[in-house]
């Protein structure tokens, strides 16, 4: 496999975006896809709690599309970032992907998605449905690279960083000011939660058009490949 891939022109870039668009915005689709986009808010919250040094419990997720990260209470800041840093996680994974598309690595961004999916499973400590949909998740990434043309390959890719960016604002908006974790940042802090909503929306919106932005504009010249 070559170490770096042709980069997708912008027009087909902003067709695959519009393409995920008209799957994430509508309600009836978004029942459906929202899943993936869980996976990525309840990993982060996982990650960030791991990184803190604090024990993660149980990671779940539900068939209705909400989950939980229960995370061991510990002194210290760590649980407050594990509580924020949620609605940020499909953006973040989002905006790697996009750094790695940017610089022609596009494949990656199907490799290091299975990968997080296998971590993810691995930190399961409660039987749920993540049991069902992220095996899922994995199996379906193995298939694009099982059986795909590079071609798909780097369309799949495209098409789950597009789905990573949007997502995150659309959960955000989606749960709006009464969000669980804002509940939470709210006992702890006793910031209203407008105030959590509005800084992830920002951030999201923020996040979302800086990663487009990378991967409108590569750093390798399409013509290099062509």
């Amino acid at each position: 496999m070559d170490v770096t891939q042709t980069p997708l022109s912008g027009t087909e870039t902003v067709f695959v975006g519009l393409a995920v668009a008209a799957v994430v915005v509508p309600s009836a689709t978004w029942e459906l896809v929202q899943h993936f986009s869980v996976m990525a808010h309840e990993g982060m919250h996982g990650a960030v709690g791991s990184v803190s040094g604090r024990r993660v419990k149980s990671i779940t997720l539900a068939s209705n599309g909400e989950g939980e990260t229960i995370i061991a209470a510990r002194p210290g800041p760590g649980s407050l970032m594990a509580a924020f840093t949620g609605y940020l996680g499909p953006s973040a994974f989002g905006l790697g992907a996009a750094r790695l598309i940017q610089f022609g690595h596009i494949i990656v961004v199907l490799w290091l998605a299975m990968l997080l999916l296998v971590l993810l499973f691995a930190a399961l400590k409660t039987r749920s449905f993540a049991y069902v949909i992220v095996p899922l998740a994995a199996f379906l990434i193995f298939l694009v690279l099982k059986h795909t043309p590079q071609t798909g390959q780097i369309l799949a890719s495209y098409a789950i960083t597009w789905f990573l960016l949007l997502s995150g604002v659309r959960t955000v908006v989606a749960d709006g000011v009464g969000a669980g974790d804002a509940d939470i940042l709210n006992g702890k802090t006793s910031i209203p939660q407008v105030v959590w909503f509005l800084l992830w929306l920002a951030l999201t919106l923020a996040v979302a058009a800086i990663g487009a932005r990378w991967m409108l504009h590569p750093v390798i010249p399409l013509a290099a490949h062509r």
